[in-house]
């Protein structure tokens, strides 16, 4: 059976750091994950109190709500081999690679 992910990014505001970390996800997703996910985009600073509630200290932030459990990932998120690793991703062994989610 396919894990289809919940994953929500929080950022803050329409910044080329915020833009970029959308983009980012959206491409390793739509590489890795092809079409078993949903990505919420959360500005923090329009929604305060739900960074609150989710303790988001720094943006950006994904969590993976689902499949549990939950997992964190904090910071830059280019490293498509780090995006990976630290959310626990099930991509099959053929479609992983090292390389950069924006081409660096």
């Amino acid at each position: 059976m396919i894990e289809m992910y919940i994953l929500k990014l929080y950022v803050t505001g329409h910044t080329p750091r915020s833009e970029r970390a959308i983009y980012n996800l959206y491409q390793l997703c739509d590489k890795y994950l092809t079409g078993n996910y949903q990505i919420t985009v959360i500005d923090v600073a329009e929604y305060p109190e739900i960074a609150e509630r989710e303790k988001i200290l720094a943006t950006p932030t994904v969590i993976r709500e689902l499949p549990l459990p939950r997992r964190r990932l904090v910071g830059d998120l280019s490293d498509a081999e780090r995006v990976i690793s630290a959310l626990d991703l099930k991509v099959s062994p053929v479609s992983r690679g090292a390389e950069s989610v924006e081409g660096d």
